[in-house]
């Protein structure tokens, strides 16, 4: 069974927290893209920079 997932991320592959947690990261702390990206995976979240451009602009 799926889970309800919230309307604004539907189209996403990534959960609503991992996406929002990217998105924090990138606004709350004056950090690059990439660094963002190497951060989410050492967390074991495999996105790429481009990925990240996507979810920040929800």
């Amino acid at each position: 069974m799926k889970t309800a997932r919230h309307p604004r991320y539907t189209r996403h592959r990534f959960p609503a927290e991992v996406i929002s947690h990217a998105i924090w990261l990138y606004f709350r702390f004056p950090l690059s893209l990439r660094m963002v990206e190497e951060m989410l995976a050492a967390r074991g979240i495999e996105v790429s920079h481009e990925g990240v451009v996507t979810l920040t602009r929800v």
